[in-house]
């Protein structure tokens, strides 16, 4: 802690161990972790002190000391409400072993009433938290700017634990595994005047080294069928104004990241790039369009000390692009390098899904050709990930497309840019992972107790999940028409 800025060291009558079951590197870069802790500690009465899991699991157990807070090195299991934030499929392993970490059961029904109530939230809310389900004791769906206190007002104001859930069964955004089976309530949008996000702490022990992150917009407009963060989305895309976003900017912060779903379609992204590069700030910024590309934008992140500019075509080919509704061209990728070239950029990074509903063989083959072509232009780096379907969106339920199918794919790929691309891909064994999750249900989550407790090796998980019983109980599709695209 002594290399943080911002932290908060509050002792207050009702504390929560906000744990992120990520290492800490990992858990202080998310944005929503950091808001949750700012926003507990910002209420009266209240504290919120953070724990991670171990960069080494295995010498923790060895050393059998409990998971401890930062602020306070209080053993997780002493605190009344333990909140995790998960962000995808995969973190349920170690929301598992943080929790065995702590001495406590994983399993809800494993744990006694006098335990600490277990709390779940995070953006895999927003797709299918199923999977979460037999190791919460409440799950809190979709934006917890506003709604994390009134559920944390019901769990220290009730004399127990079952009191607490029967009151937060009816709250219209929580999901209480015990008492309503599978099904899911809609997802919480915070109102307007809550935005933006924005860091609490600054550390250099982060993916994003002394990075202040910062939303200057929530959510998306666009259609990409693959996307959670889609239009439908809790009413689409919200703009935070400029002089807003500037304001919450400390003078302490040399480095800004600017993240969001679609950053680049704030309609004055332009000027508060300018404005943080004019300050001598160095300038992040997530989620680059191809079709949004300026002259003037490109010009401005070089400024700001951009030195890769990152920008996706998602569809391996024109014709996958315009399948997934991707507004994105060729011409608009060939422009993105020519504007990386101008502005004295060092390479474009591209990323890119394989793997998705109707691909064939000439698809890869079209991206090794304009990887070929942008790389004479500037260096490339193609960013590649398996096509994983998720849980409300226009895709759920499509199929996996193959462990040894993705494999091909990227032997195919990798061999037709050898010596002229760099490429770096997701593992095709770990995507189908996440996407049995994805896909999944209690079952599934059952199963990866079993597969950390085997080891966590992914014959482990392969071995898990090859156990289910293959008429179990399968999940509903849900997708956006559904329930206009809150979860459901």
């Amino acid at each position: 802690m002594r290399d943080e800025i911002g932290a908060v060291d509050k002792e207050a009558p009702e504390s929560v161990a906000l744990v992120y079951p990520s290492p800490y590197r990992v858990g202080m870069s998310s944005l929503g972790y950091q808001t949750i802790y700012r926003s507990i500690n910002d209420s009266n009465g209240r504290a919120a002190h953070r724990a991670f899991l171990p960069d080494d699991v295995g010498a923790w157990r060895q050393s059998r000391v409990p998971l401890l807070t930062y602020e306070k090195l209080r053993p997780v299991s002493d605190y009344p409400v333990i909140a995790f934030s998960v962000a995808y499929e995969a973190e349920l392993a170690g929301m598992i072993e943080t929790l065995e970490l702590s001495g406590l059961a994983p399993l809800a029904q494993h744990r006694s009433p006098q335990d600490p109530f277990v709390l779940v939230g995070g953006p895999l809310t927003f797709s299918n938290p199923l999977p979460l389900a037999p190791f919460a004791d409440g799950v809190l769906m979709g934006e917890a700017d506003q709604s994390i206190h009134d559920v944390l007002g019901v769990v220290f104001g009730s004399a127990s634990k079952a009191d607490a859930l029967r009151v937060l069964a009816d709250h219209p955004h929580v999901f209480v595994p015990s008492l309503h089976g599978d099904v899911l309530p809609p997802i919480d949008k915070a109102e307007d005047a809550t935005l933006p996000a924005f860091s609490q702490v600054i550390t250099p022990h982060t993916e994003l080294r002394n990075m202040f992150l910062i939303e200057p917009e929530r959510g998306c407009h666009r259609g990409c069928t693959y996307c959670v963060m889609r239009r439908s989305t809790n009413d689409g895309m919200r703009i935070v104004k400029q002089e807003r976003v500037l304001s919450l900017i400390p003078d302490h912060a040399k480095r800004v990241g600017l993240v969001g779903a679609a950053t680049t379609d704030h309609p004055q992204i332009v000027d508060i790039v300018h404005a943080l590069a004019e300050s001598g700030r160095e300038v992040g910024l997530s989620s680059l369009r191809a079709d949004r590309l300026t002259d003037d934008l490109v010009s401005a992140l070089a400024r700001g000390g951009h030195r890769i500019l990152t920008t996706a075509s998602d569809g391996s080919s024109q014709r996958m692009r315009d399948a997934i509704q991707r507004r994105t061209s060729e011409a608009q990728l060939r422009q993105a390098a020519m504007l990386a070239r101008r502005h004295g950029m060092k390479r474009l990074k591209l990323y890119v899904m394989v793997g998705l509903p109707g691909e064939t063989d000439d698809d890869i083959d079209e991206l090794v050709e304009l990887g070929k072509e942008l790389s004479s232009t500037i260096p490339l780096s193609l960013g590649v990930a398996p096509f994983v379907a998720k849980r409300n969106t226009p895709l759920d339920g499509y199929p996996f497309a193959g462990i040894p199918l993705v494999e091909s794919r990227l032997r195919r790929l990798r061999r037709g840019v050898r010596g002229r691309v760099d490429v770096r891909a997701t593992s095709a064994r770990w995507a189908w992972v996440e996407y049995v999750l994805a896909q999944g249900g209690r079952a599934e989550g059952l199963a990866v107790l079993d597969a950390v407790r085997a080891g966590g090796r992914f014959s482990d998980w392969k071995g898990a999940f090859e156990a289910l019983p293959p008429d179990r109980r399968r999940r509903s599709l849900v997708r956006p028409g559904d329930r206009l695209g809150r979860a459901s």
